[in-house]
């Protein structure tokens, strides 16, 4: 089969695209304005040298549940590392909850809370990547088994709840609650709204189904494992070439990864097409701070070592209040904090190395690395005394890194109801724009934020159906 394809920008989405399109016999060439391949796939020496850090993406669970991925066989182009504990969730008065692959241990842990844990996330686990599949193909015929369908509908009806709902409804117990609330609150989404308790079903599940692993030697590592697959396949890749606007490319197929910010500026749109694109909504943005440590976190619970990801936050009222005030513009002053010790999984980074991010504003200006080391401390006395090196990077910061990361916000979008559906229009394929041949497969288009590269799998796909 003939035919160019260019592909703007080396996300996983991106990345994932480019690769699809070759193995189909298209002439591929992949863009990227930065001097490095990856988007959020980027791992650089952030604090002191020979430190590995990861700059965006460090958890995998996601690549391995993804249908795209495993069509590429991610697997075999690089290893996975996964730490003796998937999350743990510390706690101030009694020991930390510790979310494990076994959904039998996990049950075990939560004592009152077990059999409720086993019938609602333990459920859905025990559904599998039939289930997962649908769940991250969210548009398009159904061409699942019954069975799958009904495991669709069951987690459909139980996530569109708040997250705060669902965690009151099914668990007793403070434990449990507190642990759901660290999950449901990957969504960057008030714990009080519509499908926040989604994202606390899926990330439990995929704990339980795939487990929630590093790359081995950090992020990078996919990245340019991808664009090795796509030279191997006869396709081109070059660094440091923006695109500034669409009459630069020729090509039979343009599949962009870019927010609809990005795609306004670069393409002259049909005026209809282009308000709707204007009325995509950004969501929360992150702040985020990496250390080089000179020993392990020293964890009040010494449980809490084996994770490779700690959420910090306390209880679910407390972690509800800190995602609430965030939601109203405001700036908590005990924030819930997402952690990752990849040391956990991986010690080939040389050495001990930290990141952690708390949920702030759109664009927010402010420096949170006191409140994010206030809540580190609170739960491990004496962090900073580990503290070698540290490197803080806000909303701006990001956005500078990777355009991609409007106003801080690392979902490429507002995670609503609303935005599920209209991603980035109401569209029965919202991958698909107006221009001829041209297709988007950012986080801004459906599924939304992750390294699952089903954006771009789908804009390929949809692109080779059509062009």
């Amino acid at each position: 089969m003939s035919g160019r394809a260019v592909v703007v920008g080396s996300g996983p989405n991106g990345l994932v695209a480019a690769v699809a399109l070759a193995a189909a016999g298209r002439e591929v060439v992949l863009l990227e304005a930065a001097e490095r391949f990856g988007g959020g796939l980027r791992s650089e020496e952030l604090t002191l040298p020979g430190r590995v850090h990861d700059v965006g993406a460090t958890v995998m669970a996601l690549a391995l549940a993804s249908p795209a991925f495993r069509e590429l066989g991610v697997e075999r182009l690089v290893q996975f590392a996964h730490p003796p504990v998937a999350v743990a969730h510390p706690l101030d008065d009694r020991p930390a909850v510790l979310v494990h692959r076994d959904v039998r241990r996990t049950a075990e842990g939560l004592g009152a809370d077990g059999a409720a844990w086993r019938a609602s996330v333990g459920a859905a686990a025990r559904a599998g990547l039939p289930l997962t599949d649908l769940l991250l193909k969210p548009l398009g015929p159904w061409s699942g088994s019954p069975r799958a369908f009904a495991s669709a509908a069951a987690f459909g009806l139980a996530g569109l709840a708040p997250a705060t709902a669902f965690a009151r409804r099914v668990f007793r117990t403070p434990e449990a609650r507190a642990a759901f609330a660290g999950l449901a609150a990957h969504s960057m989404l008030d714990l009080r709204a519509p499908l926040s308790g989604a994202y606390g079903l899926m990330l439990g599940t995929l704990a339980h189904l795939v487990g929630w692993p590093l790359v081995r030697g950090g992020s990078q590592v996919l990245a340019d494992a991808l664009v090795a697959r796509l030279r191997e396949l006869g396709g081109q890749a070059v660094t440091g070439h923006r695109v500034r606007h669409l009459s630069e490319l020729e090509a039979d197929i343009v599949v962009l990864d870019v927010t609809p910010r990005q795609f306004l500026e670069m393409a002259d749109l049909p005026p209809a097409y282009r308000r709707r694109l204007r009325r995509y909504r950004y969501g929360p943005g992150v702040f985020k701070v990496d250390w080089a440590l000179d020993g392990p976190v020293p964890w009040r619970d010494p449980a809490v070592a084996s994770a490779g990801t700690v959420h910090l936050g306390g209880t679910l009222e407390e972690i509800a209040l800190s995602e609430a005030e965030m939601a109203r513009g405001r700036h908590s002053p005990r924030p819930y904090v997402l952690l990752v010790q990849p040391y956990a999984a991986d010690p080939t980074r040389g050495g001990h190395t930290l990141w952690a991010y708390c949920h702030v504003p759109h664009g927010s200006p402010v420096d949170m690395t006191a409140a994010i080391e206030a809540q580190i401390e609170r739960y491990a006395p004496g962090f900073r005394d580990r503290v070698l090196a540290r490197h803080a990077m806000g909303p701006a910061a990001l956005e500078a890194f990777d355009a991609n990361l409007v106003g801080g916000d690392i979902g490429g979008g507002l995670a609503s109801v609303v935005q599920f559906a209209r991603r980035p229009v109401w569209s029965p394929a919202p991958w698909r724009t107006p221009l001829p041949g041209v297709f988007l497969c950012s986080a801004a288009t459906p599924p939304g934020a992750g390294t699952h590269g089903m954006g771009g799998w789908q804009a390929a796909r949809l692109a080779l159906r059509t062009n």
